[in-house]
């Protein structure tokens, strides 16, 4: 089984992820190969909440443009936990709000 930090990359903080904190949906930035079960077990380990449901994204790279030379973001993958009702929040998203 993977390490949880290799399966949980980075939280997303955006104007929208966290007005879903309200209603217990965390948005973080995973592997790109990480599965909904490993996806729920390391939110779990690492931030000891229960976790109901999980939901994934595969997010395609945006076309950039610099002057005459243009490319692609790198493509990833996000997913949206949604916590139990009896679950406590997660800290680092409470602090920022």
């Amino acid at each position: 089984m993977k390490d949880a930090r290799d399966v949980i990359l980075a939280p997303v903080i955006t104007e929208k992820s966290m007005e879903a904190t309200a209603a217990g949906k965390y948005t973080f930035k995973v592997a790109k190969n990480a599965e909904k079960i490993e996806i729920a077990k390391a939110v779990e380990k690492q931030f000891g909440v229960k976790v109901a449901k999980v939901n994934t994204i595969n997010m395609r790279g945006r076309l950039r443009r610099q002057g005459l030379y243009s490319g692609y973001t790198p493509a990833w993958k996000k997913a949206i936990v949604t916590l139990t009702s009896d679950s406590k929040g997660i800290e680092f998203f409470e602090s920022m709000t």
